[in-house]
């Protein structure tokens, strides 16, 4: 199969079957590797009920939080190339079939997806919020760090090739997994004269009385992940 579609999941058994109906509406060889994080709210017992046969259901026995989710999938992952999808709602799986064809060319080491570009041609783009300051110091530190020009290095969608994703030493089990990635995809694009290259998704931002996760004491963490990991493999 050529794609697999990893979907941590906690507590939101709001979204979830829309967010699954969506993914295997996508027109691609693909399997689905979803990851519960000990839900409290049901979600864990409608995930038991799914019987599709390109989906995989792994029941993690606490809460580890996000990250290890994530590195449990890539390492559970048999397609071609890998990406992660939110199981809530932010997030347009549409957008995944123009990153698989970009992912496929030869000088592309990975596709990430950028929610800042083409904002002024979108009528769902990127709008301010509290998150807002923390998504422009990390993507700068990044460009300043790793020599990039991505402008969104705290986006989900990040795409890249399942054996290289599995060759990594991931250690981060938190919301910092994502700029762990980020630093390490860059650096091996630079070791191997490839890019990581970003295309445009739409983004339906949710805040926390919706249920986002995220907290401004993340971005700390997301922060030390970059330094860490531009000094250490």
């Amino acid at each position: 199969m050529i794609l697999s579609i990893i979907v941590p999941v906690y507590n939101e058994r709001d979204t979830i079957l829309t967010v699954l109906q969506r993914v295997q509406q996508l027109p691609v060889d693909k399997e689905i590797i979803v990851i519960d994080n000990c839900s409290t709210d049901g979600t864990r017992e409608l995930l038991q009920e799914l019987d599709d046969d390109n989906l995989r259901v792994i029941l993690q026995p606490h809460n580890l939080k996000k990250g290890n989710s994530v590195k449990k999938g890539i390492k559970a992952a048999r397609g071609m190339y890998t990406v992660v999808q939110d199981a809530d709602l932010e997030y347009n799986p549409q957008d995944l079939v123009r990153m698989l064809t970009v992912a496929q060319q030869p000088e592309v080491a990975a596709v990430f997806g950028s929610r800042v570009l083409d904002t002024d041609q979108r009528s769902n783009g990127l709008r301010e919020q509290i998150f807002s300051w923390s998504r422009r110091v990390l993507s700068g530190l990044h460009r300043l760090l790793y020599r990039s020009q991505l402008t969104d290095v705290a986006a989900c969608y990040k795409m890249a090739p399942t054996q290289l994703l599995q060759s990594l030493k991931l250690r981060c089990d938190g919301f910092d997994l994502d700029f762990e990635l980020a630093a390490k995809l860059a650096k091996v694009a630079h070791q191997q004269d490839c890019k990581v290259v970003e295309i445009p998704i739409s983004y339906h931002p949710r805040g926390i009385d919706q249920g986002k996760k995220l907290r401004w004491w993340d971005g700390i963490g997301a922060a030390w992940a970059l330094f860490k990991y531009r000094l250490v493999d």
